[in-house]
């Protein structure tokens, strides 16, 4: 039956190809919505194991829904709850159940705040009884239902507060919150940002206790920019952000004790200065809690036990690296409290299994390959499931394996993309799968065997639409710069000629451990690439030193001086392309974003004999002006390494400018400062170069919204039409003058 349908499905899309691929995508189009994938939202595996629920938003009756299928026949079992038969309730964008999945939380009127971080008004959800509560009158942040579901705790004004869904009583735990000076439970900017986790509070196994983490963050340095909106004076935000070198909040732990109603500060057996704590979980033991410790470095990892119950603490592993240690949330314990860990220290990233105590059992992965997620262990096969790159470092594919690092078996059999979402016995899996050529698909899997059962749902009318459309393959492969064989993709013009010569226009984002030489369906950039070919660009990728994927020792080389060696490795592989006969080695152009802006930068100024144009959005122009957490990772602090800061950064070089330069950033952008454009600005003017720029009023580090993204790519369209695509334009003259002749 598959093959048969693979058969039509072939036959259909070849005599699309036959008699379409005339039309030619427009900017409209790629943000209008038309090449949209249809995805799966908010999967959750039932705990029976043999059911999951999705969120299903009905659009003619604007209502949302938690609806059931089950595995075996994907058919849809029941609904839990709609928003259509809840009257306080109009609709809701996410959910969480309770341990025993008698009750659910659903959000809705949520806003952002930062990245990760959002307000909302929250309800609880009794499946039994259908009651529906209101956790509080105001927006709140992070509510969490107890592990035995009869309470629930949220952040708010920077305390912490604990609503009992039995009583309906709300207690105030924490009393010292205060905006920008004090945090309870909930991450400060830097943490949100660069370790990702807005919750910074967790439950113990018995519902009796609650660890947080406290931020005191009144000696960090306060940002503000002005949100100048609609009104007739704009509005000034104010927020706490350590830059490189500045002061960090001083973060400490603490213990809620719900019966006794105490508050205590827990400390571990060693002095700390200046330090992080990226992470806390609750063994499996119920008073024993695991928290992480770190230097400000971040080149020194401390895993401590701490026996709540006991008040002691136990220093079970330390990892130092001689660049970084990499934080994760890989850290599962097992029933026996042994636990799974991930680690570079081989010089690639693996699974590791400890014992309690700290010793090392057995390092289950091991090759010249990186696991690049995590996804649980089973208890009842003794299998650890995992995603990797051993199918080539661009692929991703699901594997298992046993505990003892025994029967490692490929679960997935497609080459391009694959990740998993397992069933709660691990009995099943949905695969999420897409390449370059095969828009994502979902398929229910057998775990022990990885098989396909059945198809879920694919994007198979966004692949016959695609092919309506005039594109060209992403020729993956790589180059040989400076010693290295770099992964690049290629995408040419679809009446590509080698015997006529073609601009080239280079991408890339460059940032530590990151990876846009991938294996996977279209991003938006992808049409808009897909785009530029058809007006006869050639567009390319080249992931350089730095990047993530091929090991520690290629991705850390960067160490100290960011902006070297991956500035070095796109103007080299410039030059190198632009050797091609088929490439114009006088029009080559190069962009970037956030990192790619700092990169497109520098490529321009330092290879200013290579690059025509550059293109920088959100860009930074010194690391000086960007957070401590995420630059000290890489460049240890200014104060240590000013040379590292300052001879890579493009401020310093503003003087080589010869090309053309445009420049763009959003007014509002909280993370890259617009202060990185301003400052490059009147680096340029008092240098006496030329550049253009475009600042968006009150646009973040994403600059979206309303027209915002149209507007965007319109302006960095025409730029590159104007300086990379004269001859271009002058061929399509000559071409139309030879067919009316």
């Amino acid at each position: 039956m598959k093959f048969m349908r693979f058969l039509s499905l072939f036959f259909f899309f070849a005599t699309c190809i036959a008699t379409a691929q005339n039309k030619e995508i427009t900017l409209s189009e790629i943000w209008n919505g038309t090449f949209r994938t249809e995805r799966m939202d908010a999967l959750h595996s039932m705990k029976n194991g043999q059911q999951y629920s999705v969120l299903n938003f009905d659009r003619y009756s604007r209502s949302t829904s938690i609806d059931v299928y089950d595995y075996k026949t994907l058919s849809k079992v029941k609904t839990l709850v709609s928003s259509a038969s809840i009257k306080e309730i109009d609709y809701f964008t996410n959910y969480t159940f309770s341990n025993d999945e008698s009750k659910v939380l659903l959000a809705t009127n949520v806003e952002s705040v930062y990245r990760h971080s959002t307000l909302g008004k929250y309800y609880v959800y009794n499946l039994t009884s259908g009651e529906v509560t209101l956790i509080a009158e105001k927006r709140i942040q992070e509510p969490t239902f107890s592990p035995d579901g009869s309470k629930v705790v949220y952040g708010y004004n920077n305390n912490l507060f604990i609503k009992d869904l039995i009583s309906g009583d709300t207690k105030q735990i924490t009393f010292d919150g205060e905006k920008n000076k004090i945090i309870n439970g909930i991450t400060d900017w830097v943490y949100e940002e660069e370790f990702a986790f807005v919750r910074a509070f967790e439950w113990n196994k018995s519902s009796d206790r609650i660890v947080f983490i406290r931020f005191d963050e009144t000696n960090v340095p306060q940002f503000s920019m002005d949100v100048f909106g609609t009104q007739l004076y704009p509005e000034e935000q104010e927020f706490k952000y350590p830059k490189a070198g500045e002061a960090n909040s001083v973060v400490s732990l603490h213990l809620y004790d719900v019966n006794k109603e105490t508050l205590a500060e827990i400390n571990v057996g060693k002095t700390y200065n200046d330090f992080y704590i990226p992470r806390i979980k609750w063994s499996e033991n119920e008073d024993v809690l695991s928290a992480q410790y770190m230097n400000r470095h971040q080149n020194e990892l401390d895993l401590w036990f701490i026996n709540t119950k006991k008040d002691t603490a136990k220093l079970v592993l330390a990892e130092t690296d001689k660049a970084y240690v990499d934080i994760t949330d890989n850290l599962t314990f097992l029933n026996d409290n042994s636990f799974i860990w991930t680690s570079e220290k081989d010089g690639f990233n693996h699974i590791y299994h400890y014992s309690k105590e700290g010793d090392l059992i057995n390092q289950v992965t091991n090759g010249t390959w990186e696991v690049t997620a995590y996804y649980g262990y089973d208890e009842k096969s003794k299998k650890i499931f995992y995603q990797s790159t051993e199918n080539g470092s661009i692929n991703r594919d699901v594997y298992s394996i046993k505990l003892n690092g025994r029967s490692k078996e490929r679960l997935t059999k497609s080459t391009g993309t694959n990740s998993a979402a397992f069933s709660a016995d691990f009995s099943y899996f949905i695969n999420t799968f897409s390449s370059a050529t095969t828009p994502p698909e979902y398929t229910l899997n057998n775990a022990e065997s990885g098989d396909v059962i059945k198809s879920i749902k694919d994007n198979d009318k966004l692949a016959s639409k695609v092919l309506n459309y005039k594109t060209s393959e992403k020729e993956f492969t790589t180059i040989n710069v400076n010693g290295n064989d770099l992964n690049m993709w290629l995408i040419k013009p679809a009446d590509f000629d080698e015997n006529k010569q073609y601009p080239l226009f280079m991408y890339q984002y460059s940032g530590p451990g990151s990876q846009q030489v991938a294996n996977r369906w279209n991003s938006s950039n992808d049409y808009w690439y897909q785009m530029l070919a058809q007006k006869g660009y050639i567009v390319a990728c080249v992931d350089g030193r730095g990047t993530g994927y091929k090991g520690a020792e290629f991705k850390k080389v960067t160490q100290k001086q960011l902006g070297k060696y991956e500035v070095e490795d796109q103007i080299a592989a410039a030059k190198k392309l632009g050797e091609r006969s088929y490439i114009d080695a006088s029009r080559i152009g190069i962009w970037g974003w956030s990192y790619g802006g700092f990169m497109s930068s520098n490529a321009l100024f330092k290879g200013n004999d290579v690059f025509k144009m550059a293109i920088a959005v959100a860009p930074v122009t010194s690391w000086r002006f960007y957070d401590s957490v995420y630059t000290e990772r890489y460049m240890t602090t200014p104060q240590e390494n000013p040379g590292g800061y300052d001879n890579n950064s493009p401020l310093s070089h503003v003087d080589k400018l010869k090309g053309d330069f445009l420049l763009i950033h959003g007014s509002a952008d909280d993370n890259v400062h617009l202060q990185n454009t301003m400052r490059m600005v009147e680096a340029l003017i008092q240098a006496d170069k030329q550049f253009e720029w475009m600042i968006y009023p009150d646009k973040n580090h994403s600059i979206y919204g309303g027209n915002t993204r149209l507007h965007l790519y319109k302006k960095m369209t025409n730029f590159i039409d104007k300086t990379l695509g004269d001859k271009i334009q002058n061929q399509l003259d000559e071409d139309e003058v030879n067919i009316k002749s």
